[in-house]
């Protein structure tokens, strides 16, 4: 079976300047590319994030997968997080982010699976969105129109996350299908990246360097000189290929009815499942 996106991927990770320790893991070998962050402070959290990507490392190699693979390796994994040991707010824990590849009648998508405030982004056309949504206090209280989201940067809850894999935590993670296009630069970062390079400056480092290496290294480098205050994690992943239907115009093809209402682009889905 043939892959509907070919790839070509990048990645680069730093302890950081104040951190003795880097609790973040990565995978980026086709059909994953995922970034795990081991909660700081929490016992263990580099085991949890290590764990959690040992996990799905046993789907390497396939041309793509489903969302019942994400999530059958996503509650085996968690299952083996929670069993790393600790009580109460010291259980070790880690958040996960990322895109796999699969396909919908054959044709090229992106999976995006998230839970924490790692991020997933998609620069396609020139134009920088932000796949996943954080989960996280602040977020919430953007969300609410409580907090500014100008303001979220300096707010000192930013770092308070709502749901996690591990970490006495049973919160879900959220899917969404992302039809694929030929030059798509996908990002899969830790917080470390996003907490100190923002959204307009790492849209211009994607934009700047044209090989995904190249443009993973830059991205860690901008973050150790704005501070590089904690652990930072960077996937820059490139669609060279997409599959298509036949006399399809390099777009998908696809109606919203063929896709699941529960797996749409955040773009469509904003408001839907959380």
């Amino acid at each position: 079976m043939t892959p509907t996106i070919v790839a070509r991927a990048g990645s680069a990770t730093h302890t950081g300047l104040r951190r003795s320790l880097n609790e973040d893991a990565l995978l980026a070998q086709s059909p994953l590319f995922l970034v795990a962050d081991g909660m700081g402070g929490h016992q263990a959290g580099d085991v949890a994030s290590r764990t959690v990507i040992e996990g799905f490392e046993e789907l390497h190699g396939r041309p793509g997968l489903t969302i019942d693979d994400v999530s059958f390796t996503l509650a085996r994994v968690r299952a083996a997080v929670d069993a790393i040991g600790g009580t109460g707010a010291s259980k070790a824990g880690t958040t996960l982010s990322g895109v796999t590849i699969a396909a919908v009648d054959g044709v090229g998508y992106w999976l995006a699976v998230n839970i924490g405030d790692s991020r997933t982004y998609r620069l396609s056309g020139g134009a920088l969105e932000q796949i996943s949504v954080d989960h996280s206090v602040v977020q919430e209280l953007i969300d609410s129109g409580e907090l500014p989201a100008a303001d979220a940067p300096r707010d000192r809850r930013r770092n308070i996350i709502t749901r996690a894999i591990g970490a006495g935590s049973t919160g879900e993670a959220d899917y969404w299908m992302i039809p694929a296009r030929v030059g798509d630069r996908i990002l899969v970062c830790s917080d470390g990246l996003s907490s100190e390079v923002d959204d307009d400056e790492i849209r211009a480092l994607l934009t700047m360097h044209e090989d995904p290496q190249s443009a993973a290294d830059r991205l860690i480098e901008r973050a150790l000189e704005h501070g590089g205050r904690d652990n930072v994690t960077a996937i820059v992943v490139d669609a060279l290929h997409v599959s298509t239907r036949p006399g399809g115009d390099g777009a998908t093809g696809i109606d919203d009815e063929d896709i699941d209402s529960d797996t749409r682009p955040r773009a469509e889905a904003m408001g839907g499942a959380r």
